[in-house]
């Protein structure tokens, strides 16, 4: 898959337990964004943080949250990026989205053997 140096960064701000139809979130926007064959997603789990409630989210032992902050980033040119976003404003009930212009530098997959 070839990436174009100008991208964009979509980024995603969610909780680790929504869902969306019985799955979580974060697995059903990775799988769509493949699905739309966009060049790459990441899910990252936070260890701490907070959102629009101000309710602190924390891995601490003894404040157990089972609600962790967790931020999916998705790569791709801006046409590719624009394709998911429907997707994205209809499954993401509460969080944060941000896009950001960004300049590729590399993208290489392993080559076939």
């Amino acid at each position: 898959m070839k990436v174009p140096e100008n991208g964009q960064l979509l980024r995603i701000f969610i909780g680790e337990s929504d869902k969306w139809e019985g799955v979580p979130l974060y697995e059903a926007i990775i799988l769509k964004a493949r699905e739309l064959n966009i060049a790459g997603a990441t899910m990252l789990r936070g260890m701490m943080g907070y959102g629009a409630a101000s309710r602190i989210h924390t891995a601490k032992i003894l404040r157990l949250s089972e609600d962790l902050p967790v931020i999916v980033e998705i790569v791709d040119s801006a046409e590719k990026i624009a394709t998911l976003l429907p997707f994205v404003d209809e499954m993401v009930g509460e969080g944060l989205v941000t896009i950001e212009d960004i300049h590729v530098i590399q993208y290489r997959g392993s080559r076939p053997a």
